[in-house]
């Protein structure tokens, strides 16, 4: 009876969540409401309360969810890549693997994060795990100084999930296609320069 009890209380929970994570993902969770969440799990308000009584505990549980759920890729393999070139283009596939299913959502949570109570905003949040990746990808390749700097904005640039909605949600190009182009950028790039491009 209790473990029932409990089975039941667990599986109203994982509703509201995933009616959070939901609308968190399309309307945005500077957008959604209390109310609409629990109408999207079919709860009433005073359910929803006893399950999260303040928004922190609600945004904990969305956030573990969606980690669990689809988490951006491990860069640690990557690090045993020595060809930068290799180690990039290996990063940008598993990259736009992950955009391919959390791109939108992520795109709608990053454009509502400056508009959400610091304690709501995940530390470190997806959106900062997928920047650190730059430092791990501009390894090996040998540039120094304000030429480094470009490299890390246009490595930046080619992980970036905005880059990713662009040329293959918008462009309509392959995932293929779009990593084999940032690559030939970001190598142009890291090339030392001649007399004539100086």
């Amino acid at each position: 009876m209790l473990n029932r009890r409990a089975e039941r209380q667990d599986e109203t929970r994982r509703r509201i969540v995933d009616a959070a994570v939901e609308l968190h993902t399309t309307v945005g969770p500077a957008h959604t409401t209390d109310l609409a969440i629990a109408e999207r799990a079919g709860v009433t308000r005073r359910t929803f309360y006893r399950h999260f009584p303040d928004e922190v505990s609600l945004f904990k549980a969305c956030t573990g969810h969606t980690m669990d759920t689809s988490p951006p890729p491990d860069s640690a393999p990557w690090r045993r890549i020595a060809d930068p070139a290799q180690r990039l283009a290996v990063a940008l596939r598993e990259l736009y693997a992950f955009y391919r299913i959390a791109g939108a959502g992520l795109i709608v949570i990053m454009r509502d994060a400056p508009l959400l109570r610091a304690e709501l905003r995940p530390n470190p949040s997806r959106a900062d795990l997928l920047r650190a990746m730059t430092g791990v990808l501009l390894k090996g390749w040998g540039v120094r100084g304000r030429q480094r700097e470009v490299l890390r904005a246009v490595i930046a640039h080619a992980t970036s999930v905005n880059t990713w909605q662009s040329l293959v949600v918008q462009q309509r190009l392959t995932s293929e296609e779009a990593v084999g182009l940032l690559v030939k950028l970001v190598v142009m790039t890291a090339r030392p320069m001649t007399a004539k491009t100086r």
